[in-house]
């Protein structure tokens, strides 16, 4: 007979998955998000600095390019991904007690949805000329 030292089911092992049945794709999430948020930062702060004592309508017609509003868009979804994810690790490391867990997580996504929402609708009030 066969030593198994592994505590995992045969499927499991063959799936490769843990026992919350999603930790390596929520692992490389919070890697590509990372990789993407060094990128479309770096392009966010250029924008930014490039509207420095600018007047309001400077920043109407620079947000008004297609391939700015895309970039800004982009931006705000990989933080807003990358924000959710890594305050859902701390939660789950931190938060013991499962109901407040539960909460803290639902809580957790609701804010980055709200942010991420209100930010989109920014972006594109500015860039159809608002």
């Amino acid at each position: 007979m066969q030593s198994n030292s592994s505590m995992r089911t045969p499927l499991g092992r063959v799936r490769g998955l843990g026992s919350a049945k999603s930790g390596t794709g929520h692992f490389w999430l919070q890697r590509l998000t990372a990789v993407a948020n060094l990128i479309l930062t770096v392009i966010f702060v250029f924008i930014v600095v490039a509207l420095v004592g600018k007047p309001y309508p400077a920043a109407i017609a620079l947000l008004s390019h297609p391939l700015v509003a895309i970039l800004m868009l982009l931006f705000i979804l990989s933080a807003c991904i990358h924000m959710r994810l890594g305050m859902q690790v701390i939660i789950e490391d931190y938060v013991h007690e499962e109901g407040m867990k539960i909460l803290a997580v639902m809580a957790n996504t609701f804010f980055a949805i709200a942010v991420g929402a209100a930010s989109v609708y920014a972006v594109l009030k500015l860039s159809f000329g608002g």
